[in-house]
């Protein structure tokens, strides 16, 4: 009797392999007015790997990453006249060159989408007429669009990966909360043939396996649209 692979049970979304709702019950976003707001509250969120703002403005809440040094009870503005300050939210072309930012919107109007890990901050190099140079935390410059917003500073939490994971089920746990059945990962060689192509692996002679491009979840895997194959000469 046939099964699915791991890879193939996975891209069906069952609820085996689909991380928890409760995950991702705060959606960090900006909103679409200009004006002052008031931190009321930092909160652990697991989806996200930094504290997420609770923020009110106008009667209205939405949420934020929170920067280093941002504190429940902080005032912040949101707008193009806002102050250079950590924690305000600003378009890029209100932002001075050199400013340290993260959050960044791709799209004016979305929300912000890149530099949301904790630690992260890119910095504005340049602007001109075709937009606004951004120096990513990747060291790659990327090219924006003057009315994204972003939020000055840097994002807290930097020192996360510095505490040791003393026993090995507290890091499976913090990995459960947001991968889903992800954890621990293995080698292909070390698990059963009927789970991966690659299992069992008779005597570990592996030869070198180019998937067809249009091949199904399951069966994509080794060489993936490889440019060349052979030894270099």
């Amino acid at each position: 009797m046939g099964k699915s692979i791991i890879q193939q049970a996975r891209g069906h979304g069952s609820l085996t392999y689909r991380t928890r709702k409760k995950a991702f019950r705060i959606h960090v976003s900006y909103p679409s007015g200009e004006g002052g707001g008031e931190v009321l509250k930092l909160i652990n969120v697991a989806c996200y790997d930094a504290p997420v703002l609770k923020i009110k403005i106008d009667g209205k809440i939405f949420y934020n990453i929170a920067a280093e040094g941002m504190y429940e009870g902080q005032k912040i503005m949101i707008g193009k006249n806002a102050e250079i300050k950590t924690g305000n939210i600003l378009p890029l072309d209100s932002i001075p060159v050199g400013t340290l930012i993260y959050n960044i919107e791709t799209v004016p109007g979305m929300g912000g989408k890149i530099v949301r890990t904790s630690g992260l901050s890119a910095r504005i190099t340049k602007k001109d007429n075709s937009g606004v140079y951004v120096l990513l935390p990747s060291k790659k410059e990327k090219l924006f669009n003057q009315g994204s917003r972003a939020t000055i500073g840097t994002i807290s939490a930097s020192g996360r990966k510095e505490k040791p994971i003393l026993k090995a089920g507290k890091g499976w746990h913090m990995v459960k909360a947001i991968g889903g059945r992800i954890y621990p990962r293995t080698s292909a060689v070390k698990v059963n043939a009927i789970d991966h192509p690659f299992g069992s692996g008779r005597g570990k002679r592996i030869k070198s396996k180019i998937a067809k491009r249009w091949s199904p979840p399951g069966a994509k895997v080794g060489l993936l649209r490889p440019r060349r194959t052979g030894r270099r000469k």
